[in-house]
């Protein structure tokens, strides 16, 4: 269906127009697109919201499956009255999925204003989320090399479309292990972009408040506030290496002299036993070229310096196995008690920083401490300490944002 020009044009990239606060505004979305689907409709499909149909909350509100009269699976956002943050997270996610449309991204098929009711109907996907079949479910040995290596490179050409191919650059900002959903033909769609951001093209970066899931966002995002692609990029990697290892990033205590899955992976790396990061379920299909192969991008996606890590392009050529040639990768980058300025300019990437002061950001002091959205300000000095008032401050004011899914700084 053709979207709705004057719809489109008149999305801010940062702010949302509303005519009266924006309570109207998902309804206005609904007419202009065209999408409508009936209050009526809705509940006859989820029985009345049912909870045995529900299948999980999120900050808007809870989520319900359903069967329309055609046939088809659904799943209907419902959003809460009681959550102010719910409803700007639930408009943005309305005007932002109404743009985009991709096989790697979750397909919006209408809305529903009716009243005090909002609600977003989406496609069902009929494997839920990368989360739950990692970490929740006994069905891991089911999720198989070729699975994993499908998924790792279906998020990938997602992101490459929200980044370069979308009406306008979308930086999704929670890209994590439970907002990947796996369809009935284990295709990866990227969901939830109740935090995702409009990016001007003639903009280096952003600064904007810091908002996401402790272990998965970039450090220069959550020390600073500033927010570009590279930040998903970074995301990305986090989530790459979960998938290959099995590992989540937030809690990782496998080995005792790591401090998070990015320092030990990047340990192994440089000790050439890359292919011990390996999940053992996949001992008996992993294809070992195709693991290192995907380690080291990973590594590459996380490093510290923003401007060393690849393009989502770079990304996706690279995992279409076409003969490419791949830097070694620097030590990760983690959200940490100290970060000092990378004064030596990497000659091959000193062009591109020639403008902006790189940093590289020590390693986290406690991989299952709160994400922090302090901003750390220098004057010059070579080294800089976030202090302990600064990391109160910082979890004061992520405490005021939380909520039990983890749409705020919050471990997953």
């Amino acid at each position: 269906m053709t979207k709705s020009r004057s719809f489109l044009q008149a999305l801010n990239p940062f702010k949302s127009r509303s005519r009266r606060g924006g309570e109207e505004d998902v309804e206005t979305v609904a007419s202009q697109e065209q999408k409508q689907f009936t209050l009526h409709t809705l509940v006859v499909a989820t029985k009345d919201f049912h909870p045995s149909n529900k299948l999980g909350q999120g900050g808007f509100g809870p989520v319900f499956k359903g069967k329309l009269d055609d046939g088809r699976l659904i799943a209907v956002k419902k959003l809460s009255q009681s959550s102010s943050q719910g409803k700007r997270e639930f408009l943005n996610e309305a005007k932002l999925l109404a743009r985009v449309q991709h096989r790697n991204v979750v397909t919006l098929l209408g809305y529903c204003a009716h009243g005090v009711e909002k609600l977003l109907v989406y496609e069902y996907v009929a494997n839920e989320s990368l989360y739950k079949l990692l970490f929740k479910s006994g069905r891991r040995e089911e999720f198989d090399w070729k699975k994993r290596y499908d998924t790792i490179t279906g998020v990938a050409q997602g992101l490459l479309y929200l980044h370069e191919d979308a009406h306008t650059c979308i930086i999704h900002r929670d890209i994590k292990a439970s907002n990947i959903l796996l369809d009935d033909k284990w295709r990866a769609k990227i969901a939830d972009f109740g935090m995702a951001r409009l990016y001007p093209e003639d903009k280096t970066h952003v600064n904007t408040r810091v908002a996401g899931t402790t272990g998965y966002m970039a450090p220069e995002y959550v020390m600073n506030g500033n927010l570009s692609i590279k930040a998903d990029v970074y995301s990305f990697g986090v989530l790459l290496l979960e998938i290959i290892s099995g590992q989540k990033n937030s809690s990782f205590n496998l080995d005792p002299d790591s401090q998070s899955l990015l320092d030990w992976v990047y340990k192994l790396y440089k000790l050439d036993r890359t292919l011990e990061v390996v999940d053992a379920a996949l001992a008996s299909t992993v294809v070992p070229a195709h693991a290192e192969l995907c380690i080291k991008i990973g590594l590459l996606c996380t490093q510290s310096d923003p401007h060393l890590r690849p393009t989502m392009r770079r990304v996706v050529v690279v995992l279409s196995q076409k003969p490419v040639t791949l830097e070694e990768p620097t030590k990760p980058g983690y959200v940490g008690a100290t970060y000092r300025r990378n004064r030596r300019h990497n000659a091959s990437s000193s062009t591109a920083r020639a403008n902006s002061s790189s940093q590289s950001f020590g390693s986290l002091t406690n991989s299952n401490t709160a994400s922090l959205s302090a901003t750390a300000t220098t004057s010059g000095t070579a080294t800089a300490t976030v202090t302990e008032a600064a990391r109160r401050s910082a979890l004061t004011n992520s405490s005021r944002l939380a909520d039990p899914r983890g749409k705020r700084p919050v471990e997953d």
